[in-house]
């Protein structure tokens, strides 16, 4: 035998109960014996809850609301019944809501509301499901009969959540089913007193009512029937990627719905587990997935938990105080002040020195809960040997759950690391000897997000999700953006990486996806869907969303853009960037965001600073991170100016050669940005601020290779002509360096804590002599390197190589993040 039980998501209206039936039928083909369980219709409860209460408060909205569920039932019973069966079924029906209705006018004339009374008025709702169930299953030639339970259930006077008395109950239902050998539709949720008042069953009073039964009857199984495939790793409304769990035990079943999973509530499992029976979780929807079955044994998987729960909303109350250390029974006057005000604890910490205990209610009992203490804690509190119980809201706690944990080292480190590198801050911690349960108290603001890197990190380790946040799509964003699309599936396949891009801006229009943009269509979604750009906006968004493994790349040259490093970096959210003006802005700032990274856990990248996608500032770091000491920096880092001096021969006028790099694409618009010799010094900084010297730009001495009148003229062709009077001048300094077998080479230097970028002649021994085209070359003088330096060489700009350093960065951080 079975009994099998449906909530009200699987008999919310007349097709979904037509495919419930269809399932009764298979079950009883193949156990032969079967007992269902219905509770109300999906929301029923809610609306009789609704409904007295506004009668108590003398608000006649109430008749509203009972005339939808008057006309809701009735509804139901002519669509699903035969036309023969109606007339007798709707006069049963109406004389049950002619009862309700009674019932809630003698509450709206004494405006008051009993917790007798309000559970007889919840009652209708099962009772009323039930019955057009039961009569529509008839129909369909099924002999069954419609089962009250209220006269089997026995319970004691604590309406709204009734204890039940087993041993009476349990006669009952044996008797009775001895009695009665056709199929049975039983009202869930509901019993009676021995007075025969009408009593619920709390929370999951449904659930309980199946495993009653259940275990009354010892049957082979009970099956709980909801809308999803069974126990789920997480809450699927807040983890996306959750999956359904093929077995669990009792305890661990117990565990993940105590801290919040919906699916079964805990006093469902005592029944069952007193009498080994299993229970299975099944899907309403999808009645021939295998579900979740939740029995005695601890069956072997490849995780180390079994899932992940959470409360959404608690309040921590702190006691406190020298009064405490070694004061025997404290801790135990606390507790039984709390439970003399029926304030139910969720969770204990307390700190080794038992000078400080902490411990979780809900909201709604937090003022009771500090109230009961001051009482109780009064001559202790006002000696001033305790401070005054303080209490914090805004929490949430978040519980992993597994069997295998005890098993298993490294479980509570891992999930350390997840939160922390994911910036989430843990508040008090809980965790029991049998180790079936690690909780952890949170900033209700980063729940969503500690539930899904716990998630990634232990069901999902071996693949890495990193959410992007692209700002400019110009050439090099456009560029990444390709390039990541190029390479998607092969990141998947090869290095299990999932890149998503959930948000996109540009100077005009902005766009955030939390499913993700998709990098192949961003440019129809940016330009259809986006909206003008605002970039506060786009970062209260994204800080909103609160994704773990979140990655801001900034792609542009902006100096706003780059003042918000800070504020993303206090988010918790790494940043990447090529653009250079936060590193070489104040030394201050820079300081700043290494800290600000070091703080909350993440990343700040920007390889792409100083030579594109060569791997000059990760070397450097390496090198001052084993210890090395860095002597001296010299390097051609500007492609522009290493493309105007090695093109600077004879037979070519400086002027023309720098407007041969203009025509080619490797000068900004205006070449005097380049000549000027800022955007070398400006890497410069950084990289002395790389090796640990607190430099200031204005620290670097800088040869402008701007001639003085051609720096102010206000056309760039008025520029070329003011530099071709200065042809002469450069043609000597070329052929003084060729006379002596050396070439010019534009080069900076950071020697002895001095920085000084100068046009300078190189001889052929010296490693810059070789350059050719716009490529960049850096040699690096440290203590193990002092007389052969480390030279890097290669193309120091362009769209493809500078976005393949940022490309480069991002898959730094997912390494980092996993």
């Amino acid at each position: 035998m079975k009994v099998l039980k449906f909530g009200g998501s699987s008999v919310a209206d007349t097709e979904r109960i037509k495919n419930v039936i269809e399932i009764i039928k298979k079950s009883i083909n193949e156990n032969n014996r079967v007992a269902v369980v219905f509770s109300a219709f999906h929301k029923v409860t809610d609306n009789l809850l609704r409904m007295s209460q506004l009668a108590a408060s003398c608000n006649t909205e109430y008749l509203e609301l009972y005339k939808k569920l008057e006309d809701r039932h009735i509804s139901i019973a002519q669509e699903i019944l035969a036309v023969k069966t109606q007339s007798k079924v709707l006069a049963h029906l109406k004389f049950m809501l002619n009862e309700l209705e009674d019932v809630l006018h003698g509450v709206f004339l004494v405006k008051e509301l009993s917790p007798r009374t309000q559970d007889f008025i919840l009652s209708f709702g099962e009772r009323l499901s039930s019955f057009i169930i039961a009569n529509a299953i008839k129909d369909r030639n099924i002999d069954c009969e419609f089962l009250d339970s209220r006269p089997l259930v026995k319970t004691d006077e604590s309406f709204g959540s009734a204890k039940v008395d087993f041993d009476t109950t349990f006669k009952n239902i044996k008797k009775y089913f001895n009695e009665h050998k056709k199929f049975q539709v039983v009202t869930g949720f509901i019993g009676s007193t021995i007075n025969n008042e009408t009593s619920t069953l709390g929370r999951g009073g449904s659930d309980y009512t199946a495993a009653i039964f259940g275990a009354a009857l010892n049957v082979k199984e009970i099956e709980i029937w909801t809308d999803v495939d069974g126990v789920l790793t997480a809450d699927p409304k807040k983890v996306k990627k959750a999956f359904p769990l093929k077995s669990l035990t009792y305890e661990e079943a117990m565990e993940l719905s105590h801290f919040g999973a919906k699916v079964i509530h805990p006093p469902t499992m005592h029944p069952a587990m007193e009498k080994k029976i299993p229970i299975r979780i099944k899907n309403t929807f999808n009645p021939d997935f295998e579900g979740t079955l939740i029995n005695g044994k601890s069956n072997s998987h490849n995780f180390s938990i079994k899932g992940i729960s959470s409360i959404d909303d608690i309040a921590l109350i702190r006691v406190q105080g020298g009064g405490m250390v070694g004061v025997a029974g404290i801790a135990q006057r606390i507790f039984s002040a709390l439970a003399g005000k029926k304030i139910n604890i969720i969770l204990i910490s307390q700190a080794s020195s038992e000078h400080s205990l902490c411990f979780a209610v809900l909201p709604k009992f937090a003022p009771a809960a500090k109230k009961a203490i001051q009482q109780e804690l009064y001559y202790e509190i006002k000696e001033k040997l305790i401070h005054e119980p303080i209490v914090e809201t805004n929490f949430s706690i978040i519980a992993v759950v597994g069997e295998n944990m005890r098993r298993t080292p490294g479980i509570s480190g891992k999930i350390f690391q997840a939160l922390g590198k994911n910036g989430v801050n843990i508040v008090a911690i809980a965790q029991g000897s049998s180790e079936l349960n690690i909780s952890t108290v949170i900033s209700r603001d980063n729940e969503a997000k500690a539930l899904n890197a716990l998630h990634d990190a232990f069901f999902l380790s071996i693949v890495k999700t990193v959410n992007l946040f692209v700002v400019g799509t110009g050439l090099v964003g456009g560029t990444l953006l390709e390039q990541i699309n190029n390479q998607t599936d092969f990141l998947s396949r090869e290095y299990l990486l999932n890149i998503k891009l959930i948000g996109l801006a540009n100077s005009r229009k902005m766009l955030i996806d939390p499913n993700s943009i998709g990098p192949e269509i961003w440019k129809d979604r940016l330009n259809q869907e986006g909206i003008k750009t605002n970039l506060d906006i786009l970062i209260a968004e994204m800080k909103k969303l609160n994704l773990p493994n979140s990655v801001f790349v900034d792609c542009t040259a902006s100096e706003k853009v780059s003042g918000q490093y800070k504020e993303i970096l206090d988010a918790s959210i790494s940043v990447v960037t090529p653009n250079k003006r936060a590193n070489a802005g104040s030394f201050k700032y820079y300081q700043e965001l290494k800290h600000s990274a070091l703080k909350h856990n993440v990343k700040f990248l920007y390889e792409t600073n100083v030579g594109a996608g060569l791997p000059i500032i990760n070397t450097l770091n390496d090198l001052v991170s084993s210890g090395d000491k860095v002597h001296k920096i010299e390097g051609v880092m500007s492609g522009t100016l290493s493309y105007i001096f090695s093109a600077f021969k004879e037979g070519k006028s400086f002027s023309q050669v720098v407007k041969e790099a203009k025509d080619k694409g490797y000068t900004e618009p205006d070449p005097r940005e380049d000549l000027n010799g800022m955007d070398v010094a400006r890497k410069l900084l950084i990289l002395a601020r790389e090796t640990g010297l607190s430099l200031e730009l204005k620290d670097i001495k800088v040869e402008n290779l701007v001639p003085e009148p051609a720096r102010k003229t206000k056309s760039v062709d008025e520029f070329f002509t003011k530099l071709a009077g200065f042809d002469k001048k450069f043609e000597e300094k070329r052929k003084r360096a060729a006379d002596k077998g050396n070439v010019l080479r534009y080069v900076a230097s950071l020697e002895n804590g001095k920085a000084e970028i100068s046009l300078q002649m190189v001889n052929s021994k010296h490693p810059f002599y070789s350059l050719s085209g716009s490529d960049n070359m850096f040699a690096l003088y440290t203590t193990h390197y002092q007389e052969h330096p480390i030279v890097i060489k290669g193309p120091g700009a362009g769209a493809d190589v500078t976005a393949a350093g940022v490309f480069a960065d991002i898959i730094r951080i997912s390494n980092y993040l996993s």
